[in-house]
């Protein structure tokens, strides 16, 4: 008796009585951060059919460390803008601290709402 069958372009084995899909984990060294987790777990709970694909195919992992990477990379140029367009330079930094401080962390939490909204929870997220 054959051990091994290709169905839908998907291998399965043969384990006792039962034909289980024979999945292979992909060597993804990259971490998949914060936004990726994120992710996951908005694909998770919003787009099952996507999130349940994506594992399948052993693409998961790969595909939220991508995300992440745009996540991060998106991140750093739009706070590079927003201290451009708002004049938060070092000068600023050096002459007022604290004032600094604040308009850093505006900036840095507008610019996280921004990627949140566009790559990990809106509509084109997914």
């Amino acid at each position: 008796m054959e051990n091994k069958k290709n169905i839908n372009n998907m291998d399965y084995v043969l384990v006792g009585d039962y034909y289980i899909p024979d999945l292979k984990l992909s060597h993804e060294e990259r971490p998949i951060g914060k936004y990726g987790w994120m992710h996951r777990g908005y694909l998770k709970e919003h787009n099952p059919m996507m999130f349940n694909d994506l594992v399948l195919e052993g693409q998961l992992w790969t595909y939220l460390a991508d995300l992440n990477e745009q996540a991060q990379e998106r991140l750093s140029l739009i706070v590079e803008q927003m201290k451009v367009a708002e004049g938060v330079t070092e000068e600023l930094k050096a002459a007022d601290q604290m004032a600094w401080i604040q308009a850093m962390n505006s900036i840095l939490n507008r610019a996280e709402e921004i990627v949140l909204q566009e790559l990990v929870y809106g509509e084109d997220a997914v």
